[in-house]
């Protein structure tokens, strides 16, 4: 059954067809085939996957991203990024990273992160100097902070599925997150200085007030949902309530590029987004749920356990496989199955479930941009029309620095627990 239910999934998955189905379909081939139990166990399980009240934060954090993307956030978080870094070696590339930093601030997506911040960026890199291929590696290589950087739906998923507070997973994607943008910056000058492309203008003061200014109301938008969630002001689902209200406001009263005959288009898409995640999260919860009655999450575990008693050894195994893992499957999917088989290791071998939270996102982030099928290679490939392939070598450089910054994050727990030690 064990081997049925893995190669039936992975068969799926190899010709084509849609992770959330592959799933779904191959725990109903388990069931229907070897086990006595009714087929409607399938949506019953899926069901209880996703009834959770935390969930509800999923929906409104895409409200919140989708209303302020078409208020006109997007452009003033490029401009105040432009303002920051761009005088420097690089600073289109450069402004890739720090404005992939704000927008993941705002919406909790690596593929709407790599998407909002290509459609802008890319053309304007190109007129500068670079080659489009690379422009389209710097804009997939930016977009992968976005599931790292609260609020990240992929860590509100974790929460729920580990039991663990969200609020101080939000706190311990933020500086690892931030960390990851300034090495990305790091990458972007030493290529920028490799390809002949010269500074541009010079660092002003007065350009950086007035962008920050035009910016202000959206970067206010994570100091308000951290804030009121340390605060003790609301839950995190409140705060993404909370997030969506606010970008409503701020798009239509304070920037005025919302209009209201845009509401049903901008629910529509999050409506799509939200559908499509929490359909994956379901058919996760079947296909976990059916591994954990054939007690595969026991057998793995005590497998691991068998080759190292170690937990950096064990966390060094980790990052391997959920890199791995993170090129195949949708980052929330991959977290709705693993965590109930890593997590009793990972207690067992006494590591804290908060930063293992943390630095199984950030693997599963990096993953977007690991060859073969890193899904924000595609977005970017898609957007620019660039060959997948060239994507991929453009965006090598800053692979390896990530996969170097995740060793470090490993290696030094602490990176990634003070803020919510500091906080708790």
């Amino acid at each position: 059954m064990e081997a049925t239910l893995l190669l039936s999934f992975l068969v799926m998955t190899a010709i084509g067809v849609p992770v959330a189905f592959a799933l779904a379909l191959s725990a109903s081939l388990v069931l229907f085939t070897f086990m006595d139990m009714p087929q409607v166990m399938v949506t019953q399980v899926m069901y209880s996957g996703i009834d959770s009240f935390s969930f509800m934060a999923v929906p409104f954090f895409m409200l919140a991203g989708a209303f302020m993307s078409a208020g006109g956030v997007t452009t003033r978080l490029v401009n105040f990024a432009l303002a920051l870094v761009g005088s420097f070696r690089g600073g289109l590339a450069q402004a890739v990273a720090v404005a992939g930093m704000f927008f993941a601030a705002i919406s909790g997506s690596s593929a709407a992160t790599t998407a909002a911040i290509g459609s802008t960026m890319v053309n304007e890199m190109e007129k500068k100097g670079y080659r489009r291929e690379l422009a389209t590696g710097i804009v997939a290589a930016g977009g992968t902070v976005g599931i790292v950087i609260p609020p990240s739906i992929t860590l509100v998923v974790y929460g729920v599925i580990a039991n663990t507070s969200i609020g101080d997973l939000f706190m311990g994607g933020l500086l690892p997150g931030f960390l990851m943008g300034v090495v990305m910056c790091a990458v972007s000058w030493f290529l920028a200085r490799k390809e002949g492309i010269p500074k541009e203008g010079s660092f002003s003061a007065v350009s950086v007030f007035k962008c920050f200014k035009d910016s202000f109301w959206a970067l206010l938008t994570p100091v308000i949902i951290i804030g009121g969630i340390y605060g003790g002001i609301f839950t995190p689902t409140e705060a993404a309530a909370v997030a969506a209200v606010y970008g409503i406001v701020v798009g239509l009263f304070i920037y005025r590029e919302l209009k209201i005959k845009d509401f049903p288009k901008i629910i529509f898409q999050a409506v799509i987004g939200t559908t499509i995640i929490m359909f994956i999260v379901g058919a996760a919860k079947v296909f976990g749920w059916l591994m954990t009655n054939l007690e595969i999450p026991h057998h793995i575990g005590a497998f691991m356990v068998s080759i190292t008693s170690s937990p950096i050894m064990f966390l060094l195994m980790v990052n391997v496989l959920l890199l791995v893992i993170g090129t195949l499957i949708n980052a929330s999917a991959a977290v709705v199955i693993l965590t109930p088989i890593l997590l009793p290791v990972v207690e067992q071998l006494g590591i804290d479930p908060l930063f293992f939270g943390v630095l199984m996102v950030i693997n599963l982030a990096i993953g977007c941009i690991t060859p073969p099928v890193g899904l924000d290679l595609f977005v970017a490939s898609a957007i620019t029309k660039v060959p997948l392939e060239k994507v991929m070598r453009a965006s090598l450089p800053y692979l390896i620095s990530l996969l170097l910054s995740l060793l470090a994050f490993t290696m030094f727990p602490s990176i990634i627990t003070v803020l919510p030690n500091m906080l708790r």
